[in-house]
């Protein structure tokens, strides 16, 4: 079984056009940070999300630290933040001082609960310590249900950031991902839909503030012929080289997010029958990206857990992951408060327990897709007896 080649939950799919724009850096020697192709990929990501400046950076993590700076974030604050996500979204909180708060996720969206966010912000209210900002991460390639969120944050006065890390092409009501709180991120890394091999975005219709944060960003270096610096600064852009390939990886993304919803729906249409198995739901309000095809494994109805199903595609070589654990079961943050769903339910905790993601990258091919699919059909049916097919 090791003897097939190793599928990956999510690989870097790299075209034709990158090279070129890379080749182009080099032809003109333009290879440190900053230069054209780090200006022209800000204007493409600002132009293609619909917000009215963009900051190209190292990372999203270096994003949402900066996001965080331009709220004025500091020691003695709490910042809201979904709990189900990866541990970057909520390490910023903490290099500026402040304390998180967890909020659970909505069964509808896997994304944060608007009902537990309500509960949060009236006890906060009543404490006298509302946040000073509320991260809502889009999960999966799809937005969290915003409006409800919107209006609430709003009737407290309590700024959104987007930590749209893994919904880069999704929409909501018409919007892109990203673009309804004060700030939107988003993250290049290799294993998301496009990449820059690392790197990351800000975007702000705030353009003052984008600019502020690109001061920040370039280790805060004042107006002189010498070095000068009154305020701490960070090494957090992007370089030209990289950019170029974002450039690139941005014109072939309407393309990756169709190849990504049809290897979702060929998992869907092959295993959505099984006993047990529940996908992801796409939210009625907009287009998921469906950059990872993640779902839930009922143990007592399929007869099988999802970490069975992860154990044995890791046998055969292929890879696939848990559904993210939550924040508020990890070590780093056990003192923090966590507030759930309702009373009596946390989603993410059952989300966690029950869920994986599948092999989904937009370079999948059909043989490799009906391998995973073999594979789990076989475990569900018993023996292995068909995973070479």
């Amino acid at each position: 079984m090791q003897g097939h080649q190793r599928i990956y939950l999510s690989p870097p799919h790299i075209g034709q056009e990158e090279q070129q724009w890379v080749n182009r850096a080099f032809e003109t020697n333009w290879i440190a940070p900053l230069g054209p192709n780090v200006d022209v990929f800000e204007q493409d990501i600002a132009r293609y999300v619909g917000t009215h400046g963009a900051l190209a950076l190292s990372s999203g993590t270096a994003a949402l630290h900066l996001a965080l700076r331009l709220l004025d974030v500091g020691p003695g604050d709490s910042i809201f933040c979904s709990t189900l996500t990866f541990v970057a979204s909520v390490n910023p909180i903490l290099y500026q001082g402040a304390e998180p708060v967890f909020i659970d996720s909505e069964p509808a969206t896997w994304n944060m609960s608007p009902k537990a966010l309500a509960r949060a912000l009236i006890v906060a209210n009543r404490q006298g310590k509302l946040p000073k900002a509320v991260i809502v991460v889009n999960l999966y390639g799809q937005s969290s249900d915003l409006d409800p969120i919107v209006e609430l944050c709003d009737a407290y006065n309590v700024p959104i950031i987007e930590d749209a890390a893994e919904s880069l092409g999704a929409t909501y009501k018409g919007k892109g991902s990203g673009t309804i709180g004060q700030f939107g991120i988003y993250s290049f890394n290799g294993n998301k839909i496009i990449t820059t091999s690392g790197g990351g975005m800000l975007v702000s219709d705030d353009l003052a503030a984008l600019e502020k944060a690109r001061f920040w960003a370039t280790q805060a270096r004042d107006q002189a012929v010498h070095y000068e610096h009154s305020e701490v600064g960070y090494n957090y852009r992007m370089s030209n080289v990289l950019a170029g390939i974002g450039i690139g990886q941005l014109r072939a993304l309407p393309s990756r997010i169709e190849d990504r919803r049809a290897i979702f729906n060929k998992y869907v249409q092959e295993l959505g029958s099984l006993e047990g198995f529940n996908f992801m739901p796409e939210a009625s309000f907009g287009m998921s990206t469906r950059w990872l095809t993640a779902l839930t494994v009922d143990p007592q109805r399929a007869e099988i857990t999802a970490a069975a199903i992860i154990q044995k595609l890791s046998d055969v070589n292929i890879e696939s992951r848990p559904v993210w654990k939550p924040m508020h079961l990890q070590p780093l943050f056990k003192n923090c408060l966590y507030i759930p769903h309702t009373e009596s339910l946390s989603v993410s905790d059952q989300l966690f327990e029950h869920g994986l993601c599948l092999p989904s990258g937009s370079s999948l091919t059909e043989h490799e897709q009906e391998r995973v699919i073999s594979v789990i059909k076989s475990l569900v049916y018993g023996g292995l007896a068909h995973e070479s097919a």
